[in-house]
């Protein structure tokens, strides 16, 4: 796991306040109502918004927020013309950086993202720059502690299920799947164990690690604005920081 995913973990764990819940909503209704205009509101026949809906209820998202954006997608209530775009570019010690951008008003967000990249030693580049550097695929994690049969056998049998890989972290084993066979090999494994996490990512090919404190100290608060701002919708980067300077920065 990057140190940006291990960053988020520390984050996620720590309590939320209410403005945060509130921008997770916010978030998760965005991407429900994008999936149901892209693919009609029947989370049955429409695998990006049943995962939508799962990630709303994840959250304790009340059914009839769930049912507003279902409702603003298909176009059966009004709604802002939400645009769906990718921003690219590097925080300090040229590490690349991506994000998904969900938003009403492009030139605000380019802005405002702008700003962000450069108040915080970074950089916003051209379309291109940095996705290169990653491969779209499905990614669900596991806590090793809730895989209850032996580690190898259930890695066989994430393998059979139709992953294409599994990677073995300090905590947790990693399933890697195609975004196509994402969906069908989540609802497999759910049958057996317990799943921490589970969603369509941008996973970096290969890693830059940081091991002096104040850049790292300095992408990561890039990170944390980006990561907070209203139209950013997922932020992907290649970060990677050794566990005890990961300690001491959180």
């Amino acid at each position: 796991m990057s140190g940006h995913s291990k960053w988020s973990t520390i984050k996620h764990k720590k309590a939320r306040t209410d403005e945060k819940k509130g921008k997770e909503y916010t978030r998760i209704a965005k991407e429900i109502i994008l999936a149901a205009r892209s693919g009609g509101g029947d989370p049955e026949a429409n695998s990006k918004l049943k995962l939508a809906i799962q990630k709303a209820k994840a959250i304790n998202m009340p059914n009839d927020n769930i049912n507003r954006a279902i409702k603003r997608g298909t176009g059966d209530l009004e709604s802002d013309v939400i645009e769906e775009m990718n921003y690219e570019g590097y925080a300090a010690g040229g590490v690349a950086i991506l994000l998904d951008i969900a938003t009403d008003n492009r030139n605000r967000t380019a802005s405002d993202i702008r700003h962000l990249f450069s108040k915080h030693g970074g950089n916003l580049g051209e379309t291109g720059c940095v996705s290169y550097l990653f491969d779209r695929v499905g990614l669900i994690t596991v806590n090793r502690e809730d895989v209850k049969t032996d580690e190898e056998e259930f890695m066989l049998l994430a393998i059979e299920l139709g992953a294409d890989d599994v990677r073995e972290d300090e905590d947790s084993l990693e399933i890697i799947t195609s975004p196509e066979s994402f969906m069908d090999v989540k609802e497999k494994l759910e049958l057996q164990v317990k799943i921490e996490y589970a969603d369509i990512v941008m996973l970096p090919q290969t890693s830059v690690e940081i091991t002096d404190e104040n850049i790292a100290a300095k992408i990561l608060k890039l990170i944390d604005v980006l990561e907070d701002h209203d139209d950013v919708q997922n932020l992907y980067s290649n970060l990677s920081i050794p566990d005890e300077l990961l300690e001491k920065l959180s």
